[in-house]
């Protein structure tokens, strides 16, 4: 199986992107400028790895054709191997490592602590490649709908969720329409699967089997609008788990004033 992280080591010959994103930050585009790896091409989250905002959630999965035109004004071509970073945590970066992985990339990994623990040169500017010519076909990773998610915790499955603590328990919610959870999900906050430095754990297998889901579960994750579930994705992926994202997530779910929804523990 493909690695799902890589280190400086597997930088050089890729086709490197930079998915510098945060919820409510519009600046990642001047941060790339003002600095990147050596090649990198800016990728933008909100344009280029989502289409718009719709009933299906905040950053539902992008057409096909759109994301292969992207991918080959990235200068993606077949065979090529890719690495993703941002700025450090790597929870934009696994949208982009997600999305191609279930477009059909077959090598595309994470580097693991991003920008802020690369120790290489960097440059500054804008990166135009030459075309590539990857071809995308689509379901390279297991999916759900918003009624296979809520079915997961009733038939043997687990469903994680990958927000906060607070949002999970409906203490606050800063961006869905409604606070809580979908009733029977596990809370499970990405942010738990990295060090304080920013990097990947070494002991992910231990952190998900506390949450009763090994290596045979079957595993659903959604977040708020199904970028940080990418990264707990990969995260179980290192851990030896396949599991499958829920692209609508709560920001679907919650806007459907039809579904139940749940609070604290």
């Amino acid at each position: 199986m493909t690695p799902v992280l890589a280190g400086p080591d597997d930088v050089a010959g890729a086709v490197l992107l930079d998915v510098r994103w945060a919820l409510g930050d519009s600046l990642g585009r001047e941060r790339y400028l003002s600095g990147h790896l050596p090649g990198a091409v800016y990728v933008d989250l909100d344009t280029e790895l989502a289409a718009p905002a719709s009933a299906a959630g905040r950053h539902p999965l992008p057409e096909l054709a759109d994301l292969q035109a992207a991918a080959r004004r990235w200068g993606v071509s077949a065979g090529d191997r890719v690495v993703v970073y941002d700025a450090g945590p790597g929870t934009a970066a696994a949208r982009a490592w997600w999305l191609l992985r279930w477009a059909g990339v077959a090598d595309v990994r994470i580097l693991d602590g991003g920008l802020a623990d690369w120790v290489g040169p960097v440059e500054s500017g804008d990166v135009v490649p030459e075309p590539g010519d990857v071809v995308l076909t689509g379901g390279g990773m297991p999916v759900l709908t918003a009624d296979e998610a809520a079915a997961l915790p009733g038939t043997g499955g687990v469903l994680l969720d990958a927000r906060a603590g607070e949002r999970y328990r409906g203490e606050a919610e800063p961006v869905d329409p409604r606070a809580g959870h979908v009733p029977g999900a596990v809370s499970a906050p990405t942010t738990d699967n990295l060090t304080p430095t920013g990097r990947f754990r070494a002991d992910l297998a231990d952190r998900f089997a506390a949450l009763d889901v090994t290596p045979g579960t079957t595993v659903g994750v959604y977040c708020g609008s199904g970028v940080t579930a990418a990264h707990q994705v990969a995260a179980l992926a290192v851990a030896g788990v396949d599991a499958a994202l829920w692209p609508g997530s709560w920001s679907e779910w919650s806007a459907d004033p039809q579904r139940p929804v749940a609070t604290g523990t």
